[in-house]
């Protein structure tokens, strides 16, 4: 057999049919690669017991564990039969419930003293901790020499906990690969041989031994690290020669041209750009004035001033004779971000019109639910070259929109598009064009590395003069319902000192699908009153007009509104008609109100850490300091409350969304949602493993800059081609 071919093997020819459809289905693994790649999650030590006190609820565990007590009770008169067993290893008991049939075998087996692996859900029964129905594997025999020998070949012996679930128990996996273990030896190595001896790791076949079947903790910290190595190579290679690809495509150099559009603008602007600005500005002229596409990331705190050195990119292009695009994820966005821009560049927006500057250029916007009229003239606008610049949703990526001339796409939000997106407008330039993504979303370096692995990066993390700081409290309506009142108290406040207020809830509240939600969720509510359904826009406006706020004008916005309507409603609010504006999430990002000055963020426990400091980032946009104000009923000491202090004690996005990563799966960080394709990081943890990444990333571009093609590493190739099926390459292409 082949040196590949053995990993490409079905797992249905070693293991049988039922099992490998199980594995398939629940687990997403095929062939013997696969399984040789999934990892144990932990390992159980011989006489070391899972510490029942910490066990988490509704998640499918295993334990190792002692038998207590067992006992048969009676129950529907006699008809039926429960067996109870108690388990424990010194930290805390756990009850186990098996009903009718499944009686007998437990009942003769789980007797006091014995020992056993087992594994089902979590679940809570009369307050207490129990498992219904597990399926168990004893490690003890009921003869004393037997139980010696037994003891014996487990001493010492760590036992590998897979991720398992619910059809097949982690043992029922250890056996599983047990029957492919021998084929480890076919594994292709990815590692050049200067790099593995170099650095000193093992060779893959005995990694996969020793992350599988460890004699001791030595070998599992082995294999762990040429694994995550592997992986971490593996990806950066891939960015590496995307990178590489990028600099051999052709694109229009769009060189800064004096006394042109951009320096128009700079010498009418108000202000002095910051230091970060000008230093980012600098390096995406320089990447605009090559003949190849920037790809570069641009990620900056809330009011950093992105748009700013955004725009002033576009203009560089107009002055060069080129076309830009900026694509914003929701019409308020779009709205938003035309509104400030032609009101930042005045008679310079009005190009070719009565008024407007004979430097000037055309700024239109295109949305889809704009007019025909409108929108047919943005269209022409567009195919003419009139406009210089468009501001516009997923509207912009219509066949039926042709550019004169496309020669920079700037994506507002980048995690909010869908790749084929962005590479549908990139597409419409004569030439690939330059591209420039955005992101408020401050992004680990770790992330960055891997994510945007093929992007250059930027960050401006100055905030621009005359910002003020934000205070950020969490405000406890359960445990103190007049911190709440107070809440409203300095809503008021703020008002009458001549600001205003935004009050963001989770949910909008109107619709016939959400009142059947509500039915359900009011009967969990009867039965567990800490189950109540999210706050809702419309019933907290209510609620608000009627009570604490009365005699302030409120109003509501939300994505189900009539986009003039919406339109209508911002417009108001930003020429300070509007009190107070009672809001979804559709606020997060781009919204800038620089008077108003206060934000309680209802059930903010309800949204995640990210989301939480974009929202924050509405307020404290102009000379009054800004106040944030985190309403919660969640219990002082859950993992939600700790979340929402550490939103409070801290301004900082950066140090923010590593606690953000932390909580949440690898999965989501590399974008799998958006790319439909399973994460290929297994042992890698982007948050933890920095100095991997950073090392790797070293490597691979060395090589890569050697050998473009890796004409002469045959084994790194497989291995690219393997993990860069046809659907991760083109998820990768379109990054």
């Amino acid at each position: 057999m082949d040196r590949v071919s053995s990993f490409d093997e079905p797992l249905k020819k070693l293991l049988g049919g039922a099992t490998a459809k199980v594995m398939a289905e629940h687990l997403d693994l095929h062939t013997v690669g696969d399984l040789l790649h999934h990892y144990p999650r932990r390992y159980e030590e011989r006489g070391k017991l899972t510490a029942l006190a910490d066990l988490p609820l509704d998640e499918h565990v295993t334990v190792v564990a002692q038998v207590a007590d067992a006992r048969i009770l009676m129950f529907n008169n006699g008809r039926g039969k429960r067996l109870e067993v108690t388990l424990t290893d010194g930290s805390g008991r756990l009850q186990l419930v098996f009903f009718g049939h499944g009686v007998h075998k437990p009942h003769k087996e789980l007797l006091p003293g014995r020992q056993a692996m087992f594994a089902g859900k979590v679940s809570v029964f009369n307050r207490k901790m129990q498992l219904a129905h597990p399926t168990y594997q004893l490690l003890d025999a009921s003869d004393a020499d037997e139980a010696t020998e037994a003891v014996d070949a487990f001493a010492g012996r760590l036992l590998p906990i897979y991720p398992a679930c619910k059809q097949l128990d982690s043992w029922r996996i250890a056996k599983a690969v047990d029957a492919v273990l021998p084929s480890a030896q076919d594994a292709v190595d990815p590692l050049p041989a200067a790099l593995r001896e170099g650095r000193g790791f093992t060779p893959l076949p005995e990694a996969l031994l020793k992350v599988h079947r460890p004699q001791t903790k030595a070998d599992i910290e082995d294999a762990k690290a040429r694994l995550k190595w592997d992986e971490a190579f593996v990806l950066q290679v891939a960015l590496a020669r995307r990178r590489y690809a990028d600099t051999q495509l052709p694109a229009v150099a769009r060189r800064p041209v004096a006394d042109g559009l951009l320096d128009a603008f700079d010498a009418k602007l108000p202000f002095t750009l910051t230091e970060g600005q000008e230093k980012v500005s600098k390096e995406i002229f320089d990447d605009l004035a090559t003949e190849h596409p920037m790809h570069r990331l641009l990620q900056g705190e809330v009011g950093s001033g992105k748009t700013m050195v955004a725009l002033r990119a576009m203009l560089t292009v107009v002055d060069a004779g080129g076309q830009a695009a900026m694509l914003a994820p929701t019409e308020v966005l779009a709205q938003q971000h035309h509104r400030s821009i032609t009101e930042m560049m005045g008679e310079l927006a009005e190009g070719g019109m009565l008024g407007g500057s004979d430097r000037g250029t055309k700024v239109v916007l295109l949305t889809g639910s704009m007019g025909t009229a409108a929108r047919r003239q943005a269209l022409l606008d567009l195919v003419t070259g009139e406009a210089g610049i468009v501001i516009g949703t997923h509207a912009l990526i219509e066949d039926k929109v042709q550019f004169h001339d496309l020669g920079l796409v700037v994506v507002d939000e980048q995690h909010r598009f869908g790749v084929e997106q962005r590479d549908a407008l990139r597409s419409k330039g004569k030439q690939p064009p330059h591209l420039l993504v955005m992101t408020a979303t401050p992004i680990p370096r770790t992330v960055a590395m891997t994510v945007f692995g093929d992007l250059e990066t930027s960050v401006l993390d100055q905030l621009p003069a005359g910002r003020s700081p934000i205070a950020s409290h969490v405000v406890p309506a359960k445990d103190k319902p007049h911190f709440l009142a107070r809440a409203w108290e300095r809503v008021r406040e703020e008002v009458e000192n001549g600001h205003q207020a935004y009050v963001v809830c989770p949910r909008i509240g109107d619709d016939a699908e959400e009142e059947k939600k509500g039915k359900a969720k009011k009967k969990a509510t009867e039965e567990d009153p800490d189950k109540r359904p999210p706050l809702a826009v419309l019933e907290i406006a209510d609620e608000l007009r009627k009570g604490a706020l009365a005699g302030l004008t409120v109003e509501v916005l939300h994505g189900r509104m009539h986009p003039d309507e919406k339109d209508d409603v911002m417009r108001r609010f930003a020429a300070g008609d509007v009190d107070v504006l009672i809001a979804t999430t559709v606020i997060e990002v781009g919204v800038n109100v620089p008077n108003a000055t206060a934000m309680v963020i209802m059930d903010a426990d309800r949204f995640g850490v990210s989301q939480l400091h974009q929202l924050r980032g509405r307020v404290g946009r102009g000379s009054a300091p800004g106040l944030c104000l985190l309403v919660s009923e969640a219990h002082e000491a859950s993992p939600a409350r700790a979340r929402l202090s550490a939103v409070a004690a801290t301004l900082d996005g950066f140090e923010l969304s590593r606690i953000d990563l932390e909580q949440r799966r690898e999965g989501d960080v590399l974008g799998q949602a958006q790319s439909g394709v399973r994460s290929s990081l297994r042992m890698l943890t982007v948050i933890d493993d920095e100095e991997v990444i950073a090392a790797a990333r070293e490597e691979a571009v060395a090589i890569v800059a050697a050998d473009p093609e890796l004409e002469h590493l045959s084994e790194l190739r497989t291995v690219l081609a393997a993990l860069l099926d046809k659907d991760r390459e083109e998820y990768l292409d379109k990054g």
